[in-house]
């Protein structure tokens, strides 16, 4: 059995190398079905490690508070967007009442941005690409940013109002890239503001949002420099981790009374976990998962219909070779194992053949465009089966009206 196997392979691979040009046609479905499978299975994976790790930063134990849903939603997810711009903006009162309210919350920090904006010095400045922060003095330790170089303001310079600033790595390298950046003056819509820290560099997150082109200032300051009529986010860090839940009722309880929420209205306002922005940014994947699955089978069956093409072309080529192995005591089962290897094997190389090259282009996009990629074991071994599963398949049909034939009537065709 195991002699007439490696028997069947080698007659399959000599027929590939006498046919390269028709053999290369045929795999061409699979090679795309295979390798479109495995790059966009790394680029979903490494997507989905990249947003656990990028929220677990954050830290177990917090959780937001915010004026806007969370996360993605297809289609406008059922959520009345009129409706919800209508809801009140936070604020600062709404910091302090929740600090002082809540006996399960550790600290609150309030943070609202202004994107698009340029840096300047003296010398130089930056595109009109970073994000101004206006935060307050807990915000870092709510968010997960630590200070590489210098120090955070404090209370004191927060509630004057002084106009001191911590850069993000990205821009003290673009402003001073020969300097130490602590000590010197930048400028925000004209105005001078002292460096007194630099953040630690922290990435992309979700691979889109550069956490490190940022600039942080006092949120007095803040307000005053770009309006005061600002909505805000609150973070928000329990107690401990097991206090979670009973901080998000506290807090919940405390917003509804604050905002005069009647008993069986819904909250004007959203309150949303790392994990549960997590999950949200999760199923999108799983969505975009199902759909590039029902494109590449699309693109299997048709390198399927390819196979079965070229197995019917070569079962009408051999007709005569069939009819010689079965007057020659050949059985119908060998005659059909032999043309089924022959379809598997076929397919079988085009999907190696597709992981290899699905392996070269999530490297491809982490080394050249920076783009996080994992090729997860389990797509590896699905494209194996599938591959292999189109080629027992579309091969069957062929192979068995091969082993149909009459040995005459085969060795008597030209």
């Amino acid at each position: 059995m195991i002699r007439a196997f490696f028997d069947n392979l080698k007659l399959a691979f000599g027929t590939f190398v006498a046919h390269p040009l028709r053999t290369m046609l045929t795999l061409l479905g699979i090679v795309i079905g295979v390798s479109t499978v495995m790059t966009m299975m790394a680029l979903l994976e490494g997507l989905r490690i990249k947003v656990n790790k990028d929220f677990s930063q954050l830290g177990a134990n917090v959780f937001r508070v915010d004026k806007w849903p969370q996360g993605f939603r297809f289609g406008g997810g059922g959520v009345d967007w009129n409706k919800i711009a209508r809801r009140p903006a936070l604020n600062l009162g709404d910091k302090r009442a929740l600090a002082e309210q809540c006996p399960s919350v550790l600290r609150t920090g309030a943070s609202s941005w202004q994107p698009g904006q340029k840096v300047r010095t003296a010398q130089t400045e930056t595109q009109a690409n970073v994000f101004i922060i206006g935060a307050t003095v807990e915000y870092p330790d709510t968010s997960g940013v630590t200070i590489a170089q210098g120090r955070m303001f404090n209370d004191t310079e927060e509630m004057d109002g002084r106009r001191v600033a911590v850069l993000g790595p990205d821009v003290a390298d673009k402003l001073f890239p020969t300097l130490e950046p602590v000590g010197q003056e930048v400028r925000l819509k004209g105005r001078p503001f002292t460096v007194i820290g630099v953040m630690a560099r922290r990435g992309k997150l979700l691979g889109m949002f550069n956490l490190d082109n940022q600039v942080m200032i006092p949120m007095s300051s803040f307000l005053s420099q770009y309006g005061k009529r600002r909505n805000m986010s609150l973070n928000i860090e329990a107690i401990d981790k097991d206090k979670v839940d009973k901080a998000m009722e506290e807090v919940t309880r405390v917003m509804r009374q604050r905002r005069d929420v009647a008993p069986m209205e819904d909250n004007n306002f959203e309150v949303s976990t790392n994990e549960s922005m997590a999950k949200s940014l999760n199923d999108l994947s799983n969505i975009v998962t199902a759909a590039t699955f029902g494109v590449c089978i699309l693109s299997l069956i048709v390198g399927g219909i390819g196979i079965l093409n070229i197995m019917l072309v070569s079962v009408t080529e051999r007709t005569r070779e069939i009819g010689i192995r079965k007057a020659l005591g050949a059985k119908r089962s060998r005659i059909l194992m032999q043309f089924a290897t022959e379809a598997v094997v076929l397919s079988l190389v085009g999907g190696v053949i597709g992981i290899a090259i699905g392996f070269g282009l999530a490297f491809l996009g982490r080394w050249t465009f920076g783009l996080y990629t994992a090729v997860p074991i389990w797509a590896v071994v699905l494209s194996v089966v599938m591959s292999s599963g189109v080629g027992l398949l579309f091969g069957i049909y062929p192979a068995a009206r091969a082993a149909k034939l009459d040995p005459i009537e085969a060795m008597r065709a030209e």
